[in-house]
Formats: structure tokens, C-alpha cells, sequence
């Protein structure tokens, strides 16, 4: 085993767009195990939008990422040492160990590693949709959207790793399902693989008219429930098209991490049809992980819920591949393989 841990650090806040020199790529020498620590080898990191928001050193739902720390972020791995009776080596396990190769930690602090089980589900995806985005997902469909049989459900960024899974089960709950992606690729893979009704191609209409017609001509009977993860003209888009007593999950609002404004254009018709706009972070809702986890779990066991990767090969390629999240150049969940 090697003694030597690299890291990934957050060196700098951006001003304005984050760039690769907002990173410091370190090494660590990896210190003997006390008593109750496990030593993780991970074997994926986990790259999600809300880094972004955590870059930055201005108020928000959670603490900002400490300079010259380990940049924050979901892993998969395996234990590779043991002084925890709870954890032997073998063990393959989920955690939040940032972005390094190994991860020491207590393990007699409740929560910090859970094993997973890879017979039915594949590593990769307790980092995905059996993870915090399909959790994510999960929370906003059931919870706050709560769609009924027959109605339209639209989800932006339809093709990552969250929005996927939003219009897979709302399909499962037999409400129509309309996606919103970038590109003609995506969108085919919105609706041919992941059984999504339509998708809507934003790329194909850039401005508030023809945005608002290509939703028109995809949700003919209006819009019940919409799962937001970018904000800006989508959302502004989908207002034009909203129902009376609709509802909007408000997940990301991926148009406004540079900490540019993002306005809305006709506010008052979430007055006009009653809607119900509620923003979650679904970390403060661990009470209903486990029942979310059990039918995901399930679902992609099965093959029912599917899924795609963009993964980028090793540690050092961390940066770049979260940059391009953000300009939206993944396709699916965005992981690093670091084995």
C-alpha cells in the first residue's frame, strides 16, 4: 500500500468563474491508524454543481469550503486498514472523503462511512442514483412536487445525474415526464433510454419566446410540477406554462454560481396560479433516506432506473472535469476514477 495520499486543495476563491488555478494538487504522507480509525483507499469522487456554491465565501445554506483544506465531496471505496471492529478489510463503503486518493477517519463517528452492499448495484452508483442525487431526486418528486397520474412533470438539466432520476420516477408514479437538456445527443438519450415523454432542447431556443413555444408544444396540457435545477430563462420559461396549483422544486440554480443575478421575468404568476415554489437541501432531510434509498436501490437492481457516467481517469483530472460540469460538458453523473 502506499504511504503517500494526494489531495486536491482549494487555493484560491474565484471571482467570478472558478478556473484550474483555484486548485493545488498536494501530497500527504498517510499516518499510522490509531485505535477506532479506518483507512479508505477511495475508488470514485463524486463532482456535483454545489462545489460551486461552496468556492465562494458569501452566505449560503452550508459553511464555505476552508482555503488549503481538502476540496469536499462524496467517494466510494474500499477499506484498505482497520482498528474499527465495525469495518474490516474488504469493506467497500460510502463517505464523504473529499477530494483525495485515501481517507483516514473515525469510524466510531455515526455516519461517516456506510458500507454498501455491490452485489445488485454497481460502486459507482451510491454515488449516483443510489446516492445523494438520487435521493435528491427522490425528495423533490415525492415530496414537493407529489405528482398525480396524467399530469406533466418537467425537469431541467434532464439528462444529469438528478434530473434523470427526477423524470424516471415520476414515470414509475404515471405522470407524463418532459425533459429540458442541452443538445440533440442528450436529449435522445432523455427520451429514448431514460423513457422520458419529450425533451426540449434549449440550445435549439435561446430566447424567452421560443423557449416558452418548444414547452407549449411538449406539455399541451400545461405544466403541474417542475423539478429547477438551473434557473434563469428555463425557469421563466416554465412559469408562461405553469398550471394553477403547480408545483416547483427548487433544487439548483446552476445559471447564478458565478454570482451573476438571475431575475425573474414574470414573478407574478406564481401569484396569478397559486403555485408553490419551495428550495431544499436534501441534507436536512435524513428522515426519509432510507425509504428514498430502499426504492432506488430497488429500481436500478432491477434495471428500472437507469443511468449514465462521465467519468474522468485520476485525481489530477478533478479540476477540469468539475469546470466542465458546470458548463454542462458531462453527460449523466460526473465521477473521477481514482483507482
Amino acid at each position: 500500500m502506499s504511504q503517500v495520499n494526494r489531495q486536491i486543495l482549494l487555493a484560491s476563491r474565484p471571482t467570478g468563474e472558478a478556473g484550474t488555478d483555484n486548485f493545488k494538487l498536494v501530497e500527504q504522507t498517510i499516518p499510522e491508524l490509531a485505535d477506532g480509525q479506518v483507512l479508505v483507499r477511495n475508488h470514485y469522487l463524486s463532482l456535483d454543481p454545489y462545489m460551486r456554491g461552496r468556492m465562494n465565501e458569501s452566505k449560503s445554506y452550508a459553511v464555505p469550503q476552508p482555503l488549503n483544506a481538502v476540496m469536499i465531496g462524496g467517494t466510494v471505496g474500499e477499506v484498505v486498514a482497520s482498528k474499527n471492529a465495525h469495518f474490516a478489510v474488504g469493506d467497500k463503503v460510502v463517505g464523504m472523503g473529499g477530494w483525495q486518493e485515501y481517507q483516514l477517519v473515525d469510524a466510531n463517528q455515526r455516519g461517516v462511512l456506510q458500507k454498501v452492499d455491490t452485489t445488485h448495484v454497481p460502486l459507482s452508483a451510491y454515488l449516483g442514483a443510489v446516492g445523494m442525487p438520487g435521493v435528491t431526486a427522490w425528495y423533490g418528486l415525492v415530496k414537493i412536487i407529489d405528482p398525480k397520474p396524467g399530469q406533466t412533470v418537467v425537469v431541467s438539466a434532464a439528462s444529469g445525474a438528478v434530473g434523470g432520476a427526477v423524470g424516471q420516477l415520476a414515470k414509475v408514479r404515471g405522470a407524463r415526464a418532459v425533459g429540458i437538456a442541452g443538445g440533440a445527443d442528450k436529449c435522445r438519450y432523455v427520451v429514448e433510454e431514460l423513457g422520458f415523454d419529450a425533451c426540449v432542447d434549449y440550445k435549439q431556443h435561446t430566447d424567452l419566446k421560443s423557449l416558452s413555444a418548444a414547452l407549449k408544444a411538449a406539455c399541451p396540457d400545461g405544466i403541474d410540477g417542475h423539478f429547477e435545477n438551473v434557473g434563469g430563462m428555463i425557469l421563466d420559461a416554465v412559469l408562461l406554462r405553469a398550471n394553477a396549483f403547480s408545483r416547483v422544486a427548487m433544487c439548483g440554480m446552476i445559471a447564478g454560481y458565478n454570482g451573476e443575478p438571475i431575475p425573474l421575468t414574470f414573478p407574478q404568476l406564481i401569484l396569478t396560479n397559486r403555485m408553490k415554489v419551495e428550495g431544499f437541501i436534501v441534507s436536512e432531510h435524513m428522515e426519509v433516506w432510507p425509504e428514498a434509498l430502499k426504492e432506488l436501490g430497488t429500481l436500478v437492481a432491477t434495471g428500472k432506473l437507469k443511468f449514465r457516467e462521465s467519468v474522468a481517469q485520476g485525481l489530477e483530472n478533478a479540476p477540469e472535469a468539475f469546470l466542465g460540469l458546470l458548463k454542462g460538458r458531462n453527460f449523466g453523473k460526473q465521477l473521477v476514477k481514482l483507482v
